[in-house]
């Protein structure tokens, strides 16, 4: 039985699997995260272009200016 659980003790497999899986989480917060934010980025960026070009359509001496 002693020398069981001594074995038990050395063998890393079981923290190699649980290092896998906390480095999984991180990447998976960060991938989410990040898109999260860049979701925003590219609204705010089409919503700013679609308001000039309406303004454009409005008032077409005042466009580009």
């Amino acid at each position: 039985m002693r020398k069981l659980l001594q074995a038990l003790k050395r063998d890393e497999r079981g923290v190699t699997a649980l290092e896998y899986v906390i480095l999984a989480v991180v990447v998976v917060a960060a991938v989410t995260v990040g898109g999260a934010v860049l979701r925003n980025v590219i609204t705010s960026a089409f919503t700013s272009t679609g308001s000039a070009i309406q303004a454009c359509i409005n008032s077409p001496k005042t466009c580009g200016s």
